[in-house]
């Protein structure tokens, strides 16, 4: 599967998620037919998968997932945690992220 990166071409989707959300990071990638949007936030990750053509399938959710666990560098996940919602022509991908050397305030 091939990733092209059209954030450029989604700036309001963008922008609205970066106002509207806990997001520091928003990136809109095609795959075919299918969009992804990948969004970082401090303590998770979204991927949302969007096709309104056909059933996205789950090899497709799963090669997505890998990609897109691939370029968390700043934080610890696991897999258990991962939570996966699928409806007609979306799915969704959360993430929590967790911090090893963070402190706790007292």
């Amino acid at each position: 599967m091939k990733f092209v990166n059209v954030t450029n071409s989604h700036s309001r989707l963008v922008l609205n998620q970066l106002e509207n959300t806990d997001a520091n990071m928003v990136k809109v990638y095609t795959a075919g037919n299918t969009m992804v949007i990948y969004t970082e936030a401090p303590q998770h990750n979204e991927i949302l998968l969007i096709n309104e053509k056909r059933k996205i399938q789950p090899k497709e959710i799963e090669e997505v997932k890998k990609y897109f666990l691939n370029k968390i560098h700043d934080a610890l996940y696991h897999e258990e945690e991962i939570q996966v919602i699928e409806l007609a022509d979306l799915v969704e991908i959360s993430i929590p992220k967790h911090y090893p050397n963070a402190k706790v305030a007292m």
